[in-house]
């Protein structure tokens, strides 16, 4: 069934006109009718069934009937990706909302190669992704910020992985050639289930004195990805994989 987002309250008995393109999408594309059935939620009142209604030049209205998914908070996580040629940004933005993420802000490191975007689109891109994955919510897609300013305002208490791809640490988890990972997500797995955000680099990766400051602060947890170079966009996907069967909702209990 169809389901699409909208930013109006969802209750019994209410009416919803839907955007231009809203309509467009759901009379010409989608080829919908007066009395045809759809899911809409908000990010706020859960999953609703919907018809319909009326059908003008202006576009349609919505008319919610019944809930069938309450509201469901996913996890706290907020990835920061270094700005990327657009195509792999849209890429990262559309797996990111699928792999549950928040929040996505790009960031701009001393190696970014791109220093800037369009956030809306990219909104755009998370909206779909949201609505055609079954998520109760849509991740905000923020404006880009310097690393230097991000980690200036890092609050203490909110955790933060740092995909550090350099591969001259033995320390850090997740080391393909030791075997860490196992004992990597046992650790993590310590860690209380609060609020974190997860770092990926651009593709030259991070100067050296980017990396000493980051290390420098105490709610830092260093990862590699194992003993490949990867790409922006796969060290996303990798990044909130690994994440989510740690710390997220694939975790359990």
């Amino acid at each position: 069934m169809i389901r699409l987002f909208v930013a109006d309250a969802l209750a019994e008995g209410g009416s919803i006109q839907c955007s231009p393109e809203q309509g467009r999408y759901l009379m010409a594309v989608m080829r919908l009718g007066p009395g045809d059935a759809l899911l809409l939620f908000n990010g706020r009142d859960g999953e609703w069934l919907a018809r319909v209604g009326e059908v003008s030049k202006r576009g349609c209205r919505l008319e919610p009937e019944r809930r069938v998914r309450p509201q469901a908070e996913g996890s706290d996580l907020e990835l920061l990706i270094a700005l990327v040629k657009r195509n792999r940004l849209e890429t990262i933005v559309e797996k990111a909302t699928e792999l549950g993420a928040r929040r996505i802000r790009p960031v701009i490191t001393r190696r970014t190669q791109a220093d800037h975007t369009n956030v809306s689109r990219l909104q755009a891109i998370a909206t779909e992704a949201a609505e055609q994955t079954g998520r109760l919510d849509v991740p905000e897609v923020a404006e880009p910020v310097r690393l230097d300013k991000l980690l200036d305002g890092w609050p203490a208490d909110r955790s933060l992985m740092f995909c550090d791809e350099a591969g001259d640490d033995p320390g850090a988890e997740w080391g393909g050639s030791q075997g860490r990972a196992r004992p990597a997500l046992e650790a993590l797995k310590d860690h209380a289930r609060g609020s974190w955000g997860l770092l990926i680099g651009p593709e030259g990766g991070f100067a050296p004195e980017e990396r000493a400051r980051l290390r420098a602060l105490a709610p830092v947890t260093p990862v590699t990805l194992g003993p490949r170079i990867l790409r922006a966009d796969t060290a996303a996907i990798s990044a909130l994989t690994l994440w989510q069967a740690a710390l997220g909702d694939w975790a359990g209990d």
